[in-house]
C-alpha cells in the first residue's frame, strides 16, 4: 500500500478538502501548498503525480493527531523518516481516539476476523518477542473499516 493510497483514503473517509489537509500538515509545522496535495492525491497515470514520502506521511500523521487532539505540551513528535503500517496504525489509533476493542470493531466491519492478542502484537515495540509486523492487508483492512463506519 503506497502512501499516497493512505492519505487518499483518509481524505475520502472524512471528506476533507485540500485546504483541510494543508491546514493538518500545518499542525504539525509543515507547509505545503495545495497544489502539492493536488500532485499527491492525482492518479498515477496523471503526469502530475508525486509520490508521497514516508517523512511527509508521518508529517501529515502528526499533524493529524494535533489536529484532532490538540498539540500537547512541550516539544512536538520528530517526524520518522521511514514509516512502517505498524507505525501508521498507531498514529491513526491515537489521533482517532480508538482503543484495541475499537479496532477490532472496525476491522470486524470490513469483514476481518482478529483477536486483541494478535492485534496487540502490531503495536507493540520491535525488540518484543511477541511483536509482529502489520502487512498491507491489514491495514487496508483497517482503513476500510474506518470508511465503514464513517461514510458508509
Amino acid at each position: 500500500m503506497t502512501n499516497n493510497d493512505i492519505i487518499t483514503r483518509l481524505r475520502y473517509t472524512f471528506d476533507y478538502k485540500d485546504p483541510e489537509l494543508v491546514t493538518i500538515f500545518a499542525a504539525a509545522g509543515h507547509t505545503v501548498t495545495e497544489d502539492q496535495v493536488k500532485n499527491w492525491l492525482s492518479r498515477e497515470e496523471d503526469p502530475s503525480f508525486v509520490e508521497l514520502s514516508d517523512n511527509e506521511l508521518a508529517h501529515f500523521l502528526n499533524g493529524y493527531i494535533n489536529h484532532l487532539r490538540g498539540k500537547r505540551p512541550g516539544p512536538q513528535a520528530v517526524a520518522e523518516m521511514r514509516l512502517n503500517n505498524n507505525l501508521i496504525a498507531t498514529k491513526l489509533k491515537i489521533a482517532l481516539g480508538l482503543k484495541g476493542e475499537d479496532m477490532i470493531n472496525l476491522l470486524d466491519l470490513a469483514d476481518f476476523r482478529i483477536s486483541n492478542h494478535e492485534l496487540s502484537a502490531f503495536f507493540r515495540k520491535p525488540g518484543n518477542r511477541h511483536f509482529r509486523n502489520m502487512n498491507d492487508q491489514v491495514l487496508r483492512y483497517f482503513l476500510r473499516g474506518l470508511q465503514l463506519k464513517h461514510r458508509p
